[in-house]
């Protein structure tokens, strides 16, 4: 276990006497690997600075908006800029127009569009929509599968097959998750089955089509595709949560990569460029019963702020530029298989895997394809090494149980760095 930097527990200890578990969200409490958080100063690039002044090679990246790396100089400007002229304004400006035409351009299956402040904001906003513009009351989600906290969605699997879920957080009354059913991700047939049983009343089925919050868990193309089939059949929506992948494991989202259209597209993280910015967009039939339109409610003083909008307006302009996906995509790729081939050298039951500029660390010898197997990796192995990167100045999600991401600061020196780092960590692991 690494020594604790002085400054961050004296941060910490602080912290803990006014913030519930001394951080304002719960990951970043270091619960799940033990020992105490480090207080970021600053970052640059793709590393951070405690505040005991170690430096760090950041892989966690905001948790996947700051694709370019930290304070990116473009970005910087644009907020700067966007600042001078005012914070906020609580009405329309021309730079709300301008992200959402060309997150519209990038993303075919948007026809309307509307900005919110958090993905948790716009998951809750596309379930309320799904069930206003199908009169139906039950929803679909996956174990392993996050939406944000919203009550509905907080929501573990019941006791059998297709029986509704209960919730999984303290707060929210069994009657609100009555009408959310908790399926296995990866598992088509529980799908049909599920609509077999309650075709018609299902508003809609909502997922990650790559999951990042149980580690990074692509969808099979089965899966999804069996997804979008049995919601056109059945009249439900089919909800793509890109909150995480959106503009991060392709230019189009996961959503082009799997070529599906799905009815309702959650969006986030990149779309902000750090900064709080989230957004529902799908076809015009649906998103035409929000309000002020139709009598789906959703409102939010800070929605498409102008100093936030800036940084995504900012950031959606540098990775169209040409060959970055390729490059980026590239470098994730390497550092996946470096990892895989050290953990392989060293005879340590670690992998990797990648998906565009994601990718998923797990203390086993394969990666996972569902919640059942992220949950047997070995997490005491994990917290090791994750111990051991954090002590040579790596830093990685700490949880066994997140995706972690490369951005375009983290070049080939830099990846080459880490292995190298991580080859020692996995020498050290099997002595």
């Amino acid at each position: 276990m690494s020594q604790n930097s002085s400054q961050n527990d004296i941060l910490f200890t602080r912290a803990q006497a006014i913030i519930p578990g001394g951080v304002n969200s719960p990951v970043r409490a270091f619960r799940s690997v033990g020992g105490t958080p480090r207080f970021i100063t600053r970052g640059s690039g793709p590393y951070v600075w405690d505040a005991d002044g170690k430096r760090y090679t950041d892989y966690v990246g905001s948790w996947g908006p700051l694709i370019l790396g930290h304070a990116h100089p473009a970005v910087i400007k644009a907020v700067q800029d966007a600042a001078t002229r005012g914070l906020s304004f609580g009405m329309p400006t021309e730079d709300e127009l301008t992200i959402a035409e060309m997150v519209v351009k990038l993303m075919p299956s948007l026809e309307r569009i509307r900005f919110v402040s958090s993905g948790t904001e716009a998951a809750m906003t596309a379930i309320r929509l799904a069930r206003g513009a199908t009169g139906r009351a039950k929803i679909i989600k996956f174990e392993g599968c996050y939406h944000g906290h919203a009550d509905s969605l907080l929501v573990k699997a019941g006791s059998g097959l297709l029986t509704n879920g209960h919730p999984s957080s303290a707060g929210v009354p069994p009657e609100i998750t009555q009408h959310t059913l908790v399926l296995d991700f990866n598992n088509p047939q529980q799908l049909e089955d599920a609509f077999k049983k309650y075709g018609e009343q299902i508003a809609c089925v909502i997922v990650e089509p790559i999951a990042g919050n149980m580690n990074l868990v692509p969808g099979t193309p089965e899966f999804l595709g069996t997804m979008r089939a049995l919601c056109t059949k059945h009249g439900a929506l089919c909800i793509f949560d890109e909150v995480m992948t959106g503009f991060r494991v392709a230019l189009g989202g996961a959503q082009s990569l799997y070529k599906i259209d799905p009815d309702i597209t959650v969006l986030g993280k990149v779309i902000g460029g750090g900064m709080p910015v989230a957004a529902l967009g799908g076809k015009k039939q649906f998103m035409e019963h929000l309000s002020p339109l139709g009598g789906v409610y959703q409102a939010g003083t800070l929605s498409g702020n102008p100093v936030a909008v800036a940084a995504g307006v900012a950031t959606l302009k540098e990775i169209q530029k040409p060959g970055f996906y390729d490059t980026l995509g590239r470098i994730t790729a390497d550092f996946a298989a470096g990892m895989n081939a050290a953990a392989k050298q060293a005879g340590v039951p670690f992998s990797a895997a990648s998906v565009g500029a994601m990718f998923g660390l797990f203390a086993s010898p394969q990666p996972p394809a569902n919640y059942a197997e992220v949950m047997q990796a070995d997490k005491e192995l994990f917290n090791r090494f994750f111990h051991l990167m954090l002590d040579a100045g790596v830093h990685f999600a700490p949880s066994a149980y997140e995706a972690g991401f490369v951005s375009s600061a983290h070049g080939p020196e830099v990846i080459k760095t880490t292995l190298a780092t991580a080859q020692a960590a996995f020498a050290q692991l099997k002595s």
